[in-house]
């Protein structure tokens, strides 16, 4: 063993060296560049400092900030200044490492040979086209591409192409990117920052740049219409997935797969405690993935995929079984605050029932729940929303004003039939892919 595992070390490096070299000399398919619509959303949205996601936030820890900006003290300048560079410091380390572990030295070499072959199976099976990509900030992106608008099927899946925003560990190599493929779409992986063969590193500034490269890509290189482009998030990928459909409101379609509404919940669960206060700052200046917040902005047809065994976007878990609560996963706070930015008259006051729903922790108890504790008419929901949106002519936008005239037991059933119609459960953990036939596009009213 003593002489056998050096030698493995040194085949790896060589591989490792080989492929970065060959990405290296990959000619540039595509550079940014910066078209006016795009750079607006953008600047605009990084120019802000104090965008805070929709949450809440402990208020001792609030308290304990307007203190500190009332003092003028020397004693406190420094105190504030010395805190800030503590902060920066831990999310430029660890904090960056902890966030996106994929872009660590080590599993980028523990997972090589898993690269190189997913690549290849991507490229000799699927017929995939590789691409370099140079984004707005110098980054190279790599990318992958299946075309499959030439294979003729029933619903013609192919002529849609689903962008895939892969999460803090996986590569599109060897992610989520075979759901949609094995369902039939045309894709488009690529990887972040720092990830494989992209250059850079991984901040939430820089995944948007390379997103926003991607977009242009697969709109301007391979020719496919916004609104059949179906923009497909998994877990830490929901952030840039959501910021496109924020930015390019034309897309298609959204679907968030194990997402969730902000970072801060699930950042307190792993570092709480004593380092709360600490948490809490460093995630808001430097990591704030405030997914709902953009989600709210978006006004086309949006699925979320709850994963019912979640261990990672879940923050509380059954003592006895050691199994994650289904109430206290945080797809379903993303779940409410998109309800409420679309229909607020319904959503008003009935929360309640739509945890109740939600903490449902199978399908038949699920069904108990909708069809014969709250007895939701699907025709009679349907109906309304249908001739509200009729009425409202040519400009339906959100939010509607539906739902104005309505006891609450019929805002109950329309706020259950809503839930249901942009929440879908899979039974699942966090970590595997998502299965091909569970995979669907969002509905459409």
């Amino acid at each position: 063993i003593a002489a056998v595992l050096p030698m493995c070390f040194k085949i790896r490096g060589f591989l490792m060296i080989k492929d970065s070299r060959l990405f290296k000399k990959w000619p540039v398919e595509y550079r940014w560049v910066d078209p006016v619509s795009s750079k607006s959303t953008l600047e605009a949205y990084f120019s802000s400092s104090t965008i805070v996601p929709n949450y809440k936030v402990n208020p001792a820890l609030q308290d304990e900030d307007a203190n500190s900006r009332k003092s003028s003290s020397v004693f406190q300048a420094v105190r504030r200044n010395s805190s800030k560079c503590a902060r920066y410091v831990l999310a430029h380390s660890v904090g960056r490492c902890l966030l996106y572990p994929g872009s660590v030295c080590l599993l980028n070499k523990v997972s090589l040979s898993l690269l190189v072959h997913g690549r290849r199976l991507l490229m000799e099976e699927f017929h995939g086209k590789r691409a370099k990509l140079i984004a707005r900030d110098g980054n190279e992106i790599d990318t992958m591409f299946v075309d499959r608008r030439r294979k003729k099927t029933a619903e013609n899946q192919g002529m849609r192409l689903v962008i895939c925003c892969e999460g803090n560990g996986s590569f599109y190599e060897v992610g989520c990117i075979y759901t949609p493929l094995r369902a039939g779409y045309s894709i488009l992986g690529w990887n972040h920052p720092g990830f494989g063969r992209s250059t850079g590193k991984p901040y939430p500034q820089n995944d948007i740049n390379a997103m926003d490269v991607v977009l242009q890509y697969a709109v301007c290189r391979l020719h496919f219409p916004l609104p059949d482009i179906v923009i497909y998030g998994y877990s830490l990928g929901s952030y840039t997935a959501t910021w496109a459909a924020m930015a390019y409101p034309e897309l298609g379609a959204l679907v968030l797969d194990a997402s969730f509404d902000s970072l801060v919940p699930l950042a307190m669960k792993v570092l709480g405690g004593k380092w709360k206060g600490l948490v809490w700052r460093t995630v808001i200046e430097h990591f704030n993935l405030n997914v709902a917040e953009m989600l709210c902005q978006y006004q086309g047809p949006v699925l979320l995929i709850r994963r019912t065994l979640d261990e990672v976007t879940s923050t509380q878990f059954d003592p006895k079984t050691s199994l994650p609560i289904a109430r206290t996963n945080r797809t379903n706070e993303l779940l409410l605050q998109l309800l409420h930015s679309r229909y607020p008259n319904i959503l008003d006051g009935e929360e309640e029932a739509v945890y109740f729903w939600l903490s449902a922790d199978s399908p038949p108890v699920e069904t108990l729940i909708y069809r014969h504790f709250y007895k939701v008419d699907d025709k009679w929901c349907l109906q309304v929303l249908e001739n509200y949106k009729a009425s409202l002519g040519p400009n339906c936008a959100f939010p509607w004003d539906v739902g104005e005239d309505l006891v609450p037991s019929q805002k109950q059933e329309l706020a259950l039939f809503l839930a249901k119609k942009h929440l879908k459960n899979v039974e699942t953990t966090h970590g595997r892919n998502l299965p091909p036939e569970e995979f669907e596009l969002p509905w459409k009213l």
